[in-house]
């Protein structure tokens, strides 16, 4: 079937700036977005259009990003959860098995979208598993919340909570007052600690693409607020509350996601700053150097 004018207008303009193959893949999909929302396909498929030939990230436009098995809500300013990311939670949910009487607390720092303990408590028996999403945006922690509950991931308290639960607290990580004040009262120490921290360097944060620098917040993506240490800060304050403030139980694991070239970096803090004796490094689908684990 040919064409509609109007749509072949609007993938001539997509073209332009993504390429053919893109643009033709992309206004598909959003074609089926506005039609899974019954919305009018002239209008807001040409609105659609203009924002990304603007730059906007083709995730917000859509309002949903595919996360392993389930389907998480975006929007800016909250970081997009990226594949790489999706990669090594899914191999984490393979490798660890709790069940309901043997279940996990779970803590996953700078949680963003919460796409990665929400995934987690989605893959895991029921009653399993118990996370707690922190990050300093409240933005993101409304975000998250609103993904846990679409995946029928309640709140601990909640009266229907009798599966996996997330909950969530709005903090940052590297104010003086975290170990003290916030700290104590989330219950450490945990089986397992997550993170997707910001990484990137301020240099290469100067040079990121407009679709990214423009929309996401930065304060998910600058490794080092107010400071020069190639990305590595809030590595170094992880391993700290590690070691000095009981966050993780015996036994129990941190997972990190790393910049390309950090890892070996990031391990190191592990083992020095975090006392952490077994340490590891996973490379990404793309060969990549991208996740650096650690046993209490």
């Amino acid at each position: 079937m040919p064409r509609q004018p109007h749509v072949a207008a609007l993938l001539t303009q997509l073209t332009r700036s993504l390429g053919h193959d893109t643009a033709n893949r992309e206004l598909r999909w959003m074609q089926q977005e506005l039609q899974r929302r019954r919305l009018n396909l002239v209008q807001d498929l040409a609105s659609m259009v203009e924002r990304r030939t603007k730059g906007e990230p083709l995730q917000y436009i859509l309002g949903n990003q595919p996360f392993g098995p389930i389907t998480l809500k975006t929007r800016p300013p909250t970081l997009i959860p990226r594949p790489e990311t999706e990669d090594w939670t899914l191999r984490v949910a393979e490798m660890l098995k709790p069940t309901p009487s043997n279940p996990l607390r779970v803590l996953d720092l700078c949680t963003g979208s919460g796409c990665i303990p929400i995934l987690l408590a989605h893959l895991w028996p029921r009653g399993s598993t118990r996370a707690l999403g922190i990050d300093i945006s409240p933005e993101a922690l409304s975000l998250a919340s609103e993904n846990a509950v679409d995946h029928q991931i309640l709140p601990f308290t909640h009266p229907g909570s009798a599966g996996n639960t997330f909950d969530s607290v709005q903090a940052d990580i590297l104010h003086e007052s975290f170990a003290s004040a916030v700290l104590p009262n989330l219950g450490p120490p945990f089986d397992l600690v997550t993170s997707n921290p910001p990484y990137i360097p301020s240099d290469e944060y100067k040079a990121l693409p407009p679709s990214v620098k423009d929309y996401e917040d930065s304060r998910a993506l600058l490794g080092d607020p107010g400071s020069e240490d190639r990305g590595l800060t809030f590595y170094r304050r992880i391993a700290k509350l590690i070691s000095s403030h009981g966050l993780l139980k015996h036994q129990g694991l941190v997972v990190l996601e790393v910049g390309q070239g950090q890892a070996a970096e990031v391990k190191g803090i592990l083992e020095v700053e975090g006392r952490l004796r077994e340490t590891e490094i996973w490379k990404d689908p793309w060969g990549v150097e991208r996740v650096v684990l650690g046993r209490l």
